[in-house]
């Protein structure tokens, strides 16, 4: 489910992880602290040239600003209860300082 368009800065704490689908488009995922007490972690998704590009530029601790869609992914627990997953599909992600 798409919530809205998002802006968002952050360090990041895990490296991205590139993958392929069927069609041989790559996919990038990573993820990104935005907030100071380490409680907010957002998982950043891009997909084609943008995640070849983070996947060759981006590291642990890099700071970076993020733009896209607010995403709501629903997953299945092995217990049977429902885990929602925050995320952004990218459109744009800047290194910063």
């Amino acid at each position: 489910m798409t919530l809205a368009k998002a802006f968002v800065t952050g360090s990041v704490v895990k490296a991205p992880e590139k993958r392929f689908t069927q069609n041989d488009m790559a996919i990038a995922g990573f993820t990104i602290n935005f907030d100071p007490a380490n409680e907010g972690l957002l998982r950043v998704i891009a997909f084609g040239q943008l995640a070849e590009t983070i996947s060759s530029t981006i590291n642990i601790g890099d700071s970076v600003a993020v733009e896209g869609k607010l995403q709501i992914n629903t997953y299945k627990l092995p217990n049977g209860k429902d885990k929602k997953i925050f995320e952004i599909q990218a459109n744009a992600v800047e290194k910063m300082g």
